[in-house]
């Protein structure tokens, strides 16, 4: 068995429910038999290696872990889990990656190896940096990293000139959005796309048949709405959603909406504006203060503009559905007055392509426009 791969399964089932701690997995194996295995809990609970040591006990001594992050060394909400390890008398460790935090950056296998315990690193790293790649980007910056996400017809329309959007794309992709959702820190949108979908920007997998071990982590909706004209009727300030709602505004904002809509249980953030709009970087900082590590921009094209002048997106992932429907006054994903020459265009990074059913992603990111 590749237990890294196992470890990095493990890993990929705590995204969304353990930021802003990195999504971890670990497999204790001992005599060539699983013993013990754990991904990292919510915030204050316990790492991925402990709860492998835990179901482990006594089997843990003279086991070999697996785990696809360099264990931590400090003390944080948790203990750190070398010392556990030590205590547990493990015999040796694989680690996919050294954990480039600055309070971790090699000090967790140093504190191993002083130990008598040999650390080898390497295996599965790859797959563990992309994995973790909104924490680190985090880690680095303070901000949130932000994925654009749209759907779009091979003409690059995004809904008909009358508006309607449903379904751009087949069952596998929105199965797929319906993961992703569950995976990260935020969905945003603007306050357009609450006027015409009226969504519930959360995780339902169960409504498109997938099973899932535990109930769907459910990600922060954001809202931009620089005038405060949501609707209060709208789901997303409905109170009748799991999760929670915080709607990003200005100082054009009526204090008398502000505390209707706070009544209503959403949080509201009075932001700086630029040209009467939400600055979005400001909006992201605030949202990195908030320990939100990724966000997934499921916006229409005006927001979508404003985050790609910005510089704000990190990366796309465009569906892209194999139909027609014509029409200068139809949807682009991305609108605003748009780039001035072809050779000034935003460059997409390392792209690939995956068939979702009839329809395909790219997964990309974002170079620097000329």
């Amino acid at each position: 068995m590749d237990y890294m791969a196992r470890a990095l399964r493990l890993a990929e089932n705590a995204l969304g429910w353990c930021s802003p701690n990195p999504a971890v997995g670990a497999v204790l194996v001992r005599d060539d038999e699983i013993v013990g295995e754990g991904r990292t809990q919510r915030p204050g609970e316990a790492h991925a290696e402990v709860m492998a040591l835990r179901e482990a006990g006594e089997r843990a001594v003279g086991a070999t872990l697996y785990v696809t992050l360099e264990p931590c060394s400090h003390y944080g909400r948790t203990p750190p889990c070398t010392d556990a390890l030590i205590a547990a008398g493990v015999r040796e460790v694989y680690a996919a990656m050294s954990d480039p935090s600055p309070w971790v950056n090699g000090k967790g296998a140093a504190a191993l190896r002083d130990a008598g315990i040999p650390v080898m690193l390497g295996t599965g790293a790859a797959e563990a940096e992309k994995l973790n790649e909104a924490y680190f980007y985090w880690v680095r910056t303070r901000c949130p990293l932000v994925s654009l996400k749209y759907a779009m017809t091979v003409d690059g329309k995004i809904a008909t000139r009358t508006g309607a959007s449903f379904w751009v794309t087949g069952i596998e992709a929105r199965r797929h959005v319906a993961r992703l959702r569950s995976q990260v820190d935020a969905v945003m949108v603007g306050v357009g796309t609450i006027e015409v979908d009226d969504p519930q920007l959360t995780a339902r997998p169960g409504e498109l048949g997938m099973t899932e071990p535990d109930p769907a982590h459910q990600p922060l909706r954001v809202v931009l709405d620089s005038g405060l004209r949501i609707n209060t009727d709208a789901r997303v300030v409905s109170g009748s959603l799991p999760g929670r709602t915080i709607i990003c505004t200005t100082n054009r904002a009526p204090e008398a909406r502000i505390a209707e809509l706070q009544q209503r249980g959403a949080d509201v953030e009075v932001l700086p504006a630029i040209d009467g709009r939400v600055d979005v970087c400001a909006a992201l900082s605030r949202l990195g203060e908030r320990e939100v590590t990724s966000v997934l921009a499921e916006c229409g094209g005006t927001l979508g503009w404003s985050l790609m002048k910005a510089g704000a997106v990190d990366k796309v992932l465009a569906f892209v559905a194999p139909k027609l429907v014509g029409g200068s006054e139809a949807m682009s994903p991305i609108e605003g007055e748009g780039l001035p020459r072809m050779d000034a265009a935003w460059e997409l990074q390392d792209p690939t392509w995956t068939p979702m059913g009839r329809d395909v992603l790219l997964e990309a990111y974002v170079g620097k426009a000329s």
